[in-house]
């Protein structure tokens, strides 16, 4: 039985969170083992990461945010996501290498072909065999998030998430292969939905 490497990608508040647990709970009905991860923090060194990306009050120079993600992910990919495919699991994981080039290069204006290299030699090449896009208007995104906890990334302004949504849909339209690209305002039932369907193709 082969492995499957699956992302959720979208801005804050389209729901990937939930989508991602309605599919891991769908994949566990059909008898497959799933790991679970995320990025940033989906392992233990993540987790420190995490804290000093995403909380930490003060500024982070563009580059140095790039290459903390980029640590992150080179770690998750080696000790958890790559081994789990290789024994034939299903790898279910909340953002990967689209957020990166989406975030840093779009969002904080940096080089998106570098950013992508980077993660490109931090994963050591590896694709997700899908990347589920749930695609929102940030204005929605940040109503549906009023009021939680605080994050460097949320914080910003309307134009930075903008450019990084215009940013996803370019890579769905460049990657139709891998990207289903999902409008996020949909009943969740439906999204859950068609998810499901796309990946039982990857699964027949």
């Amino acid at each position: 039985m082969s492995g499957l490497f699956i992302t959720f990608e979208g801005g804050d508040g389209s729901g990937k969170s939930t989508q991602l647990r309605l599919l891991v709970d769908w994949l566990q009905e059909q008898g497959r083992t799933v790991v679970e991860s995320r990025e940033p923090g989906g392992t233990d060194l993540g987790l420190e990461l995490r804290e000093i990306i995403l909380h930490r009050r003060g500024y982070i120079a563009p580059r140095a945010e790039a290459l903390l993600y980029a640590a992150d992910r080179a770690h998750n990919i080696a000790t958890k996501v790559r081994p789990a495919v290789e024994r034939g699991e299903v790898v279910v994981q909340d953002r990967f290498l689209d957020s990166s080039v989406a975030y840093q290069g779009a969002g904080r204006v940096l080089d998106a072909e570098e950013v992508r290299g980077l993660s490109t030699w931090a994963t050591e090449g590896l694709l997700p065999d899908l990347t589920v896009l749930l695609d929102l208007d940030p204005e929605v995104g940040r109503a549906r998030i009023a009021g939680g906890a605080w994050d460097r990334l949320e914080e910003e302004k309307l134009d930075f998430h903008s450019r990084v949504r215009d940013a996803y849909l370019a890579f769905a339209a460049a990657e139709p292969q891998r990207f289903l690209v999902i409008d996020a305002t949909l009943p969740v039932d439906a999204v859950a939905d068609a998810i499901r369907a796309r990946v039982s193709d990857l699964l027949a």
